[in-house]
C-alpha cells in the first residue's frame, strides 16, 4: 500500500510517499481502508520528534482516521462495510490503518470522511478539555486562542453545543472568517489592544482553550474572572510561558494541563463518551467540522509544513484513493 514516513527527525519536508507492507493486526483489532487522515499538529511535532510520544524509525506518521471497516472484532460497536472515525497512536497516513476498537466509532452519516477525519482527536480533545478538564456550564464566556485550526474550531463548536459564548483569537483577517464559519459569536485579530477588545466584547473569561502559548499567555491570564479556567492543550507559538503563581491565587482561577491522548491510555473510557455527545451534535448540526485545504497523500510534507508554521486555516486532511 503507500504511505508517507517519517525515515528521520528532520521535519515535514523530508518525509517520504513510499510503498510499504500493510500493518499487522490482531484478532482484537479494527482494520480501517482509509478514505481520509486528518493532520495536526501532533503529526508536525513528531516528524522533528518533539512530541510526547516517539516512535522508532522509521514510521507512518498520522493519528486520526475516516475510512470504512474492513474488519472489527465481536463487540466492537463497527462492524465490515461501516463508515468509522478512529484515533491511531500512529499510522494514518495510509491505505489501510489499525486501530482499537474503544477508540473506533461510527462516523456520522451527517459528516463525509473529510469532515470525519477531525473527530477522533481534534473534538474528542475539545470535549475533554473544555466539559472534562474544564467543567464548562451553559451560559459561561469561552475564549479560543488559535482559534482557526483544527482544534480551535473544534472548541468552538463544541462550546457552542454545550451553551457558551464564544470569543475566537486569530492571527489573520482570513483566519476570522474560519472562526467565524466554525460558529464563533465574537472574532477579535491577535496583536497590540486584542485583550482590550475581548474584554470590551463579551466581557470577563470563564474558561480559556489555550493551544498557542508564548506571549498571549499572560493577557489571557488576566482576562479570567473568579474561578475561571485556563485550558493547556499546546504551544503552537514554540514558547512554554511560564505564571507567578500569586495570579492564581488573588483570583481564585486554575492553569489546568490537557492531554487527551495521555488519558485515554489511563481510562479509554472517555473516548466512547466523547464520541457519543459529538454524534448527538452532529445529527443536530452544531458540530460540522471546519475542512480548509485537502490533500492529496502524497503532498502530505506539504499539508504538515502549513500546520508546523500555523498558515493553515481550518482543518487539513489528506485524501487516500483506493
Amino acid at each position: 500500500m503507500r504511505a508517507v514516513r517519517i525515515t528521520s527527525l528532520d521535519g515535514p519536508d523530508l518525509v517520504e510517499y513510499v510503498e510499504v507492507d500493510e500493518p499487522d493486526a490482531g484478532p482484537g483489532d479494527v482494520v480501517i481502508e482509509v478514505a481520509a487522515a486528518g493532520v495536526s499538529f501532533v503529526d508536525a511535532l513528531m516528524t522533528r520528534g518533539l512530541y510526547q510520544v516517539r516512535p522508532e524509525l522509521p514510521f507512518v506518521p498520522g493519528v486520526e482516521v475516516a475510512g470504512v471497516v474492513r474488519s472489527a472484532p465481536a463487540g466492537a460497536l463497527v462492524a465490515a462495510g461501516d463508515r468509522c472515525v478512529a484515533y491511531v497512536p500512529i499510522g494514518g497516513y495510509a491505505g489501510v490503518a489499525v486501530a482499537a476498537p474503544e477508540v473506533t466509532f461510527p462516523l456520522p452519516d451527517e459528516l463525509s470522511y473529510a469532515e470525519g477525519a477531525a473527530l477522533a482527536m481534534n473534538f474528542q480533545t475539545a470535549w475533554f478539555a473544555l466539559v472534562r478538564r474544564g467543567r464548562l456550564r451553559a451560559g459561561e464566556h469561552v475564549l479560543v486562542l488559535g482559534a482557526a485550526g483544527g482544534v480551535g474550531t473544534a472548541a468552538i463548536q463544541v462550546a457552542k453545543g454545550f451553551g457558551a459564548t464564544v470569543t475566537a483569537v486569530v492571527s489573520t483577517t482570513s483566519k476570522a472568517e474560519v472562526a467565524r464559519q466554525a460558529g464563533a459569536d465574537h472574532v477579535v485579530l491577535a496583536g497590540e489592544g486584542w485583550a482590550t477588545q475581548v474584554r470590551g466584547g463579551a466581557g470577563p473569561v470563564d474558561v480559556t482553550v489555550d493551544s498557542v502559548g508564548g506571549e498571549v499567555f499572560a493577557d489571557a491570564i488576566r482576562l479570567l474572572r473568579a474561578e475561571g479556567r485556563h485550558l493547556v492543550i499546546g504551544f503552537a507559538a514554540g514558547d512554554i510561558p511560564t505564571i507567578a503563581l500569586n495570579r492564581l491565587l488573588l483570583k481564585n482561577i486554575e492553569v489546568v494541563g490537557v492531554y487527551w491522548g495521555g488519558f485515554v491510555e489511563q481510562d479509554v473510557s472517555i473516548a466512547a463518551e466523547a464520541a457519543a455527545v459529538l454524534t448527538r451534535l452532529a445529527r443536530e448540526g452544531v458540530v460540522k467540522p471546519v475542512v480548509g485545504a485537502v490533500h492529496a497523500l502524497a503532498d502530505a510534507a506539504k499539508a504538515l509544513t502549513a500546520v508546523e508554521n500555523r498558515t493553515a486555516e481550518g482543518k487539513l486532511v489528506l485524501e487516500i484513493a483506493p
